[in-house]
């Protein structure tokens, strides 16, 4: 990827407009594991969403195949408890959110590249405090 296509040297937007803020550093979040949920050509997954999951979303992620409870040293993933804040794949928010069990989303930092899967509305009716 040249620099100038490096979506963690540009300005990225949150889905309100504004500067994409940091999700989380505690647990280090992010494709890029920089703490915000940055998504660019090679985020084949989309990590666009930041949400503050909960035991329902990560038993819902979990039956759909991605486990993110569990450590994986081996990846640097430390496993995710409920409250933690992650940037989740946008299109996994969304089949949570049909199936009624979407995580409270954090709006400015969480990017506009989610847009492409998921309504500003959806997410605006999870919004956290």
């Amino acid at each position: 990827m040249s620099e100038s296509n490096d979506p963690r040297k540009t300005t990225a937007r949150n889905v309100l407009g504004g500067p994409l803020s940091a999700c989380s550093r505690d647990p280090m979040t992010g494709f890029y594991r920089t703490g915000a949920c940055l998504s660019g050509p090679d985020d084949v997954g989309c990590h666009a969403v930041c949400a503050e999951v909960t035991e329902e979303f990560l038993a819902f992620s979990a039956s759909a195949g991605n486990d993110l409870s569990t450590p994986r040293p081996e990846y640097g993933f430390p496993g995710l408890e409920p409250g933690d804040r992650w940037c989740v794949c946008a299109a996994r928010w969304k089949e949570a959110y049909d199936a009624g069990v979407a995580p409270p989303v954090i709006l400015k930092a969480t990017s506009e590249a989610a847009l492409q899967y998921v309504s500003l509305n959806e997410l605006q009716a999870h919004a956290a405090g």
